[in-house]
C-alpha cells in the first residue's frame, strides 16, 4: 500500500507532499537518509519510519532532540494513526494511507499548500526561503494541542463503542432520552478514569471533552455549537478537515474539524435516516432537513472528490417579522403594507431570486398575512415553511427507494392537493413540470397561491416559467403558455443578495396582461443602488416608481383601505393598511 508523507517546516508557510511505498525509511540530516531533513536540530540518523500494508510505525534512534508523536515523546516503536503528527526538531510530518480520500495538510493554519512531484527520496524545502510574516508562521504548540486532543478523543470514542452497544440499545427499545442519558454516563465514566490515571494531557478541559465526544457520538459533532450560534446562517462542511460558516453574508473558515470521513458520514446518516431519506453509493446525494426546519444537502464520494460534503442552511430560531425586515433594510413599511393587501386580496404571488437570497424566508413572511380562517396546503421538497395559521396541511415529496421505486414528486403532490379543498396552495419552489400544474391551479379558482422561483429579475421569471412548463412534456405553443402566465400571475417580488452580503427586496412588479407575444409588467416598487460606503456596504433607496397597481380600485370592495400616496415617489411617509371588513 502507498502512503503520502506531508512535511512542513515552521517558518516556511508551505507544505510538501511525497508518495512512499512499503519499506523502511531512515530519517535524519545525513546524506544516507532516504528522508533527509537538513536542519541543525535533526540528528544524522534521527528516526526510522516503517511502512507495511496499512500500518505505519516510527522509532526514535536515540536522537539528540528526540522524536515526538502528537506532542508526546516516543519510547520504542510507536504505531501511527492517519492523523498522527510527527515532530522531529522543528519539523512536522504526517504519514497517511493513500487510500484515504482526505489526506490533510499537517499545518491547519498555513494559508496555502504546494504539492511537489512524488519522489521516494524526500528533500525538505530549502532553508534559504524568504523570512515569513507573522500571519503565515505556523504555531507548533497549536498543532501539537490539536493533534493530542484528536488522539485522546479517538481513544475515548473507541472505548465508548466497546462499552455502549448503541445498536443493541436501539433495538431493545431504549428511547432517545434514555440512550443519551446512558451515553452521557459512560462518557463521564471513561473520562474520569483517564483523568484519575493521570493520562489526560494538561490543558484539556474534561467537561468540554465530554461534550464534544457526546455530540460526535449521538448528535452533530462539531456542528452542534454552530447550529446553536445565531450569528451563523449557513454551515459548509468540505470533508472532515474544512468547515466554513456564513456570518452576515460573508464566508469564514472555522478551526473545527471532524475526526475522519467516517465521522462526517455518521453525521449525514444521523440527519437523513429519521426522515426516511438515504445516501449511499447508488444514491450519493440527498436533500433533507433538521428538526428545526434547517435545509440540508449532502453529497458523498465518488461524486464529491473532497470527501463527504454537507451544506446546512439554517433557519432562524425565531420567525422573522415585518418589523425585522424593515429594521434589516430588506424593504420598507409601505412595501410591506402593499404586499399584505395583495395577500389578503388573494393575488397570486411569485417570490423570485437567486440561491441564498432569502426567497423561502420571505415566502414564510408573506404566508403570515393569510387570514387564519382559511385552509392552507403546502407542498415542499423538504418541509421548511413554518406557518402560524391553525388550519395547515403540509405535504413533502418522497425520493425513490433502494429499488428506484416509490418516488412522489412535487408535481404529484400539486395535483393531489387540488383534491384537498385548499383555500391557498403554497409550493416551496417550482423548478420543473409542476409549474404547469401550479399555473392551472391559479387559473381555476385557487387564487392567493404563493411559490418561489429561481430567477435573476422579474422579467426573467416569465422566461423561467415558460421553460418549466415545457419541461412538463406538454407540447404547448409559446403564446398559449404566456397567456397562462399572464392570466395566473399577479405579483412578482424579487429578492437579491447584494455584494455586501445583505439581502434586499429589489423589485415588486405587477403582471398586467399580454400584448401580442409579450407579457406586460410594471414595477410598483424598486431598489436603486447609489453607491458603496467606506466599509463596503451597499447604499441605495427603495422607493415607489409612481406606477399604481391596476387592481387598486378594487381594494375598497374587498374591505381594504390604502392611501394612494404610498405610490407617489415624491411623498416620503409611511402608510398603513386599514382593514374595514372581516379579512384580518
Amino acid at each position: 500500500m502507498a502512503f503520502s508523507l506531508d512535511f512542513i517546516r515552521p517558518g516556511e508557510g508551505t507544505a510538501t507532499r511525497n508518495t512512499l511505498e512499503d519499506g523502511s525509511y531512515l530519517i535524519g540530516r545525513g546524506n544516507a537518509c532516504r528522508i533527509r531533513l537538513p536542519f541543525p536540530d535533526v540528528s544524522e540518523r534521527h528516526a526510522l519510519l516503517l511502512l507495511l500494508g496499512d500500518k505505519a510505525k516510527i522509532e526514535d534512534l536515540h536522537s539528540a532532540n528526540g522524536t515526538y508523536v502528537n506532542g508526546m515523546p516516543t519510547d520504542g516503536i510507536v504505531e501511527l494513526l492517519p492523523d498522527s503528527v510527527i515532530q522531529i526538531g522543528e519539523s512536522m510530518l504526517r504519514v497517511s494511507p493513500i487510500t484515504d480520500p482526505q489526506v490533510p495538510i499537517p499545518d491547519p493554519q498555513a494559508p496555502s499548500t504546494k504539492h511537489q512531484a512524488p519522489s521516494t527520496d524526500f528533500q525538505a524545502p530549502s532553508t534559504k526561503h524568504q523570512a515569513p510574516t507573522s500571519s503565515n508562521r505556523p504555531d507548533p504548540a497549536a498543532v501539537k494541542a490539536a493533534a493530542i486532543r484528536r488522539q485522546v478523543k479517538e481513544q475515548i470514542q473507541r472505548e465508548l463503542i466497546e462499552r455502549l452497544d448503541l445498536k443493541r440499545l436501539t433495538v431493545s427499545g431504549v428511547d432517545r432520552a434514555g440512550l443519551e442519558k446512558k451515553a452521557t454516563e459512560k462518557i463521564h465514566e471513561i473520562v474520569e478514569q483517564v483523568r484519575t490515571n493521570g493520562k489526560l494531557p494538561a490543558g484539556i478541559d474534561a467537561a468540554r471533552l465530554e461534550r464534544e465526544i457526546f455530540n460526535e457520538a449521538l448528535r452533530l459533532g462539531p456542528l452542534e455549537d454552530l447550529i446553536a450560534d445565531e450569528t451563523v446562517t449557513e454551515i459548509m462542511v468540505n470533508g472532515p478537515r474544512q468547515i466554513y460558516v456564513e456570518r452576515r453574508g460573508k464566508l469564514q473558515l472555522t478551526d473545527l474539524e471532524f475526526l475522519d470521513d467516517s465521522s462526517v458520514m455518521a453525521i449525514i446518516e444521523r440527519i437523513v435516516s429519521p426522515i426516511g431519506r438515504r445516501i449511499d453509493e447508488s444514491q450519493p446525494y440527498v436533500d433533507a432537513r433538521l428538526a428545526d426546519g434547517s435545509r440540508v444537502n449532502a453529497i458523498i464520494p465518488p461524486l464529491s472528490l473532497t470527501g463527504p460534503t454537507l451544506t446546512i442552511r439554517k433557519f432562524a430560531k425565531r420567525t422573522l417579522t415585518v418589523e425585522d425586515f424593515i429594521r434589516f433594510g430588506t424593504w420598507t413599511r409601505n412595501a410591506a403594507e402593499f404586499m399584505k393587501a395583495c395577500v389578503i386580496m388573494r393575488k397570486n404571488i411569485i417570490v423570485a431570486g437567486g440561491t441564498g437570497s432569502g426567497k423561502t424566508t420571505l415566502l414564510n413572511l408573506l404566508s403570515g398575512f393569510i387570514p387564519h380562517d382559511e385552509r392552507i396546503v403546502t407542498v415542499e421538497d423538504a418541509a421548511e415553511l413554518k406557518l402560524v395559521q391553525p388550519h395547515v396541511v403540509r405535504l413533502e415529496a418522497r425520493p425513490p427507494n433502494i429499488e428506484g421505486r416509490g418516488a412522489v414528486t412535487i408535481r404529484d403532490l400539486v395535483k393531489n392537493c387540488l383534491r384537498m379543498r385548499p383555500d391557498r396552495i403554497i409550493v416551496g419552489e417550482c423548478r420543473g413540470g409542476e409549474a404547469l400544474d401550479m399555473l392551472q391551479a391559479m387559473n381555476t379558482g385557487h387564487d392567493g397561491s404563493l411559490t418561489t422561483v429561481h430567477a435573476n429579475s422579474p422579467r426573467d421569471v416569465i422566461s423561467r416559467l415558460e421553460t418549466m412548463v415545457l419541461m412538463s412534456g406538454m407540447e404547448l405553443p409559446s403564446r398559449a403558455i404566456r397567456e397562462q402566465i399572464a392570466s395566473a400571475v399577479d405579483i412578482i417580488i424579487h429578492e437579491s443578495r447584494l455584494s455586501d452580503g445583505s439581502r434586499k427586496v429589489v423589485a415588486i412588479s405587477e403582471v398586467t396582461g399580454l400584448e401580442g407575444q409579450n407579457v406586460v409588467m410594471q414595477d410598483i416598487f424598486a431598489f436603486r443602488q447609489s453607491g458603496v460606503d467606506e466599509h463596503g456596504r451597499v447604499m441605495g433607496y427603495f422607493r415607489p416608481t409612481g406606477a399604481v397597481p391596476t387592481f387598486f380600485e378594487h381594494l375598497r370592495s374587498r374591505g381594504l383601505n390604502l392611501d394612494p400616496a404610498m405610490f407617489d415617489p415624491s411623498i416620503d411617509r409611511e402608510v398603513h393598511l386599514e382593514i374595514v371588513g372581516g379579512n384580518a
